[in-house]
């Protein structure tokens, strides 16, 4: 068995990873799948806002994920994400202020104020940015 799998991240803007990986740890909508050489083979969709995470010579790589699909097969992970930021990208004060207001339109949806689901996705999705950011 190699020791290493090939590891893609792509959004539809750009290819944002292209690299032999030793580990992949995904935000799959169900929960975290950690992906190591020889996995079985499956299809999962990814949260709406999440911190994936690999290891290349022993180095962890952050990035953001904000939905889409990963396909895993025993030598390779593929992640189609709607959008993704690498740690590296993220302004942590303007992720902070987002999260701040993200959490305030949750907080006004008891009066109706905002769509439910668009305040829980874009709540999700500013929570992602900061912990990617700082992890």
């Amino acid at each position: 068995m190699a020791d290493t799998l090939l590891f893609q991240l792509v959004s539809p803007e750009r290819l944002l990873v292209e690299t032999q990986v030793t580990e992949v740890q995904i935000p799959a909508r169900e929960g975290y799948i950690g992906v190591l050489p020889g996995h079985a083979p499956l299809l999962s969709e990814l949260k709406a806002g999440g911190v994936l995470t690999y290891h290349v010579n022993g180095v962890q790589k952050v990035v953001a994920v904000y939905g889409g699909f990963v396909e895993v097969l025993p030598d390779r992970v593929r992640v189609l994400a709607d959008l993704a930021e690498n740690k590296e990208e993220i302004d942590l004060g303007a992720a902070r202020v987002a999260l701040q207001k993200a959490n305030q339109d949750v907080g006004n949806m008891m009066g109706g104020a905002a769509d439910p689901a668009v305040a829980l996705d874009e709540a999700m999705r500013a929570e992602a940015r900061v912990e990617a950011a700082t992890k």
